[in-house]
C-alpha cells in the first residue's frame, strides 16, 4: 500500500522519500561525489523546466554511466525541459529503450514536479502503456499530469499500486484502467479532476473498475478530486468491488450531503478499516451521521469546506487539486 502521509496524498515532488526509500537527486554537477548503494535509495532524475542547460537525456545518460542500474529498485522522474510544452514521450522512450538495464526496478514515478516548476494540469504527458509492457516486474507506477495522458488496456501480473494524479483525468484513461487485467493490484488511486482541465470522465467510465472483475486483489480504491463526487459516491454505494476493500477514498472532491446520504443508505461500509472523505462539503449534521453510522471505522472528515457564494445565491464548490 502507498504510505500515508501528512499531505493526504496531495501533489508533492517526493524529494524526501518514495516507495519507502530516501530520495537521492541525480546531479551531474557533482562529478566526484560519493553515491549511495543503488538499491538503498530512490533515484530522482530530472532537468530544469525553464532554460535548462542540461536536458533530461543527458542527465539520464550520466546516471546510467555512474550507477549500477541493475540494482536500482526505485526511480522518480521529475521535470523535463519545457514540460508545459513538450510531452513525456521522449522520457518514456528512454525508459523503455533501456528497460533491460533496470531488471530490479519495482517502483516508478513519472512527472513528480512541484507546482513552481509546472502546475499539475500544465504537465504534458503521453501514453504510459509502454512502461507496463517493458517492465513486467514493476510493482508500483505513479504518474502526475493528465494532459495528453494515455493508457491502453493491458495485462500486468506484478503491479500492486497504480496512482494517477491529475487536475483533469481523461475518460479515455479511466476506461483504459478499467480494461486492464491487474490480478495483483492492491491500491488504485485516481485523481479525476475537473472538466476545465480535461477531466471529462463520467460515472459510466468507472463501471469496469467498480465491478472489480479484473481487480481481484484490490484492497484500496481512491476515486478522488472530482466535481461529480456525489455521483461517484452513489455508484460506489452499490459497487461489487467495495465488499473486498479495506480502505476507500472519496476525498478531495465536491462531496455534499447527497453523496454521503447515498453512502449511508447503500451497502454496509462497516467492514472498512478507513474511509477517507477529507476536503468535503458536508454539513455538521451529516458529519455526525457518518461518524455515528461507522463507529468502528477510521473516518477522515477533515477539511470541511463551505464553498464560495458567487453573489447570486449560488454556491461555488471546488476540488482540492485542479490547475
Amino acid at each position: 500500500m502507498v504510505e500515508f502521509d501528512e499531505y493526504h496524498g496531495y501533489a508533492h515532488d517526493y524529494r524526501d522519500r518514495y516507495a519507502g526509500l530516501p530520495v537521492t537527486e541525480v546531479d551531474p554537477e557533482e562529478e566526484n561525489g560519493e553515491l549511495p548503494a543503488p538499491e538503498a535509495v530512490a533515484w530522482r532524475v530530472s532537468a530544469e523546466v525553464y532554460d535548462s542547460e542540461r536536458g533530461f537525456p543527458e542527465t539520464f545518460a550520466w546516471f546510467m554511466e555512474r550507477v549500477d542500474t541493475t540494482r536500482v529498485t526505485a526511480l522518480v522522474i521529475g521535470s523535463w525541459a519545457d514540460a508545459y510544452d513538450i510531452s513525456s514521450e521522449e522520457v518514456i522512450c528512454l525508459l523503455v529503450e533501456n528497460a533491460a538495464r533496470f531488471p530490479a526496478l519495482r517502483s516508478l514515478f513519472v512527472g513528480a514536479m512541484p507546482s513552481e516548476q509546472c502546475e499539475i494540469s500544465w504537465i504534458q504527458q503521453s501514453d504510459v502503456t509502454p512502461l507496463l509492457e517493458a517492465f513486467p516486474s514493476l510493482e508500483r507506477l505513479d504518474v502526475r499530469g493528465g494532459t495528453g495522458l494515455g493508457l491502453r488496456p493491458v495485462k500486468h501480473g506484478a503491479l500492486k499500486t497504480l496512482r494517477l494524479e491529475a487536475g483533469g483525468l481523461p475518460g479515455l484513461v479511466v476506461r483504459g484502467v478499467g480494461g486492464c487485467d491487474f490480478p495483483a493490484l492492491e491500491h488504485l488511486e485516481l485523481w479525476l479532476g475537473v472538466e476545465e482541465y480535461g477531466g471529462d470522465a463520467a460515472v459510466t467510465d468507472l463501471e469496469e473498475i467498480l465491478s472489480g472483475v479484473r481487480l481481484p486483489a484490490l484492497r484500496h480504491l481512491g476515486l478522488q478530486d472530482s466535481e461529480i463526487e456525489d455521483e461517484i459516491a452513489a455508484s460506489v454505494a452499490t459497487a461489487p468491488v467495495v465488499a473486498r476493500l479495506e480502505t476507500l477514498s472519496l476525498s478531495m472532491g465536491v462531496l455534499t450531503d447527497a453523496g454521503a446520504e447515498a453512502l449511508l443508505t447503500g451497502q454496509p461500509l462497516t467492514h472498512l478499516r478507513r474511509l477517507d472523505l477529507h476536503h468535503h462539503f458536508l454539513t455538521d449534521d451529516m458529519i455526525k451521521r457518518v461518524q455515528e453510522a461507522l463507529p468502528g471505522v477510521e473516518v477522515d472528515l477533515s477539511e470541511q469546506e463551505e464553498g464560495d457564494d458567487d453573489g447570486d445565491g449560488e454556491v461555488w464548490r471546488y476540488v482540492a487539486v485542479s490547475e
